[in-house]
């Protein structure tokens, strides 16, 4: 089924191009021109990626983002706009945007950054349909033996945000694995119903179906927050330094500041202290991030 993609600019010289373009590589586009009417159509849901310019004749962009996040939802944000410092960059993906474009852009980056974000959102988005159909009806929820069918492994994609030189066969794929295999008890655990495998307090990161678990109840999560749960987890209580996650998760070439990290740490220990897990991430001063169990959290 075509990925929908919902276009938020005012300007009809820049919108029709961008139409056209998404058009040909066969998404279905929809397009607002104001940020209230965006917040109202990704609510009303079946959006997969939200391409938002940040000078909206109603409210700002960035607001737009905060609402729709707020709102709970969990699909690819990438904001397009003529403010292309640094501290703008570094706001927009604060409030909750995936990446950020700066006009004027190419067309062929902006296709390939899109197909991007639909390649990390899209399990995390089944998921949560998943967890919702779960939650109304009295059968248990999906098992992971569903998770082949969710999505086609691609090879393409970097599972952490990890280099390329990782893709296949390396530490990190190994990593990944045998963190799983912890944290479900062993290879057996790893399908039936989640009250099967684990403590109702027990967290668990599946890498394969970018799921994240508390016991039996689905942890939504955004693309990053996955990213950066699922690094952490892969060795829990070990450290990773700050420099470490920003080139496993967003990227070896990012220049921008590290604020970001810390904004997605923090909304990740809300979610997990919302939660019954005793698993938190710890801050270690001047060094980074770990993940520890606190029994008596």
């Amino acid at each position: 089924m075509p990925h929908l993609v919902l276009l938020v600019e005012d300007d009809d010289q820049i919108s029709a191009p961008l139409i056209r373009t998404l058009q040909r590589e066969d998404y279905l586009v929809e397009r607002v021109s104001a940020g209230l009417a965006a917040v109202e159509r990704v609510q009303a849901g079946g959006v997969d990626l939200v391409l938002l310019d940040l000078g909206l004749p109603d409210i700002d962009g960035l607001e737009v983002c905060r609402r729709i996040r707020a709102g709970g939802y969990i699909g690819g944000v990438m904001i397009l706009t003529a403010r292309g410092g640094e501290l703008d960059r570094v706001v927009g993906l604060d409030v909750g945007a995936d990446d950020y474009l700066a006009k004027p852009f190419g067309l062929a980056e902006l296709m390939a950054r899109s197909r991007a974000l639909l390649r990390r959102a899209a399990p995390s988005a089944v998921a949560a349909a998943g967890a919702a159909a779960g939650a109304a009806s009295p059968q248990p929820g999906p098992t992971f033996e569903r998770r082949g069918g969710i999505l086609p492994e691609d090879p393409t994609v970097r599972p952490y945000g990890r280099r390329s030189s990782d893709r296949t066969g390396g530490p990190a794929d190994r990593r990944s694995g045998d963190a799983c295999d912890r944290g479900a008890g062993d290879a057996s655990a790893r399908t039936g119903s989640p009250s099967d495998r684990a403590p109702s307090t027990a967290l668990r990161v599946d890498a394969d179906g970018r799921r994240v678990w508390v016991g039996p109840k689905e942890l939504t999560v955004t693309a990053k927050e996955f990213d950066v749960l699922a690094l952490l987890h892969s060795s829990p209580g070990a450290v990773f330094t700050r420099e470490r996650v920003m080139d496993e998760v967003w990227d070896e070439n990012w220049f921008g500041s590290t604020k970001t990290l810390d904004t997605t740490i923090g909304r990740l220990r809300q979610k997990l202290e919302d939660t019954p897990t005793t698993s938190r991430i710890v801050t270690v001063r001047g060094v980074g991030f770990r993940l520890e169990n606190h029994p008596d959290a």
